[in-house]
């Protein structure tokens, strides 16, 4: 035989409901991103009547402040607890909201990267 072979290794009853629902979560959460941001790219395209590069650059403030603030907010949830960086989050998403009230061209696109921090 060339390969040696490989030892089983079981999993405890509640390692395997903490891997299958945290597998499920991120499922969902891809599953959700990826069904709905390409179709909403259209959708903005239509009801918002902007050209093609200001819609994507609106979604692509999505991605821009998930790279840029992920691991920053995760170290700060660390530190200062997760309940409080929950409820920045959401203030920022506020403030986001409230710009996008009376969007102009280019604050579109400054509105909807807050609306991302509250998400990650």
């Amino acid at each position: 035989m060339l390969w040696p072979e490989k030892q089983k290794i079981q999993m405890f009853a509640a390692e395997w409901r903490a891997a299958t629902s945290l597998s499920g979560v991120y499922a969902l959460r891809m599953l959700g991103m990826f069904l709905v941001l390409p179709v909403l790219a259209l959708h903005a395209h239509k009801v918002a009547q902007a050209d093609l590069k200001q819609v994507g650059m609106v979604m692509a403030a999505h991605g821009l402040t998930q790279a840029l603030l992920q691991l920053p907010l995760g170290m700060l949830s660390d530190k200062i607890g997760r309940k409080k960086v929950i409820y920045l989050g959401m203030s920022v998403f506020a403030l986001g909201q409230l710009l996008w009230r009376r969007p102009t061209r280019w604050k579109r696109w400054f509105a909807r990267a807050p609306c991302r921090v509250r998400a990650r």
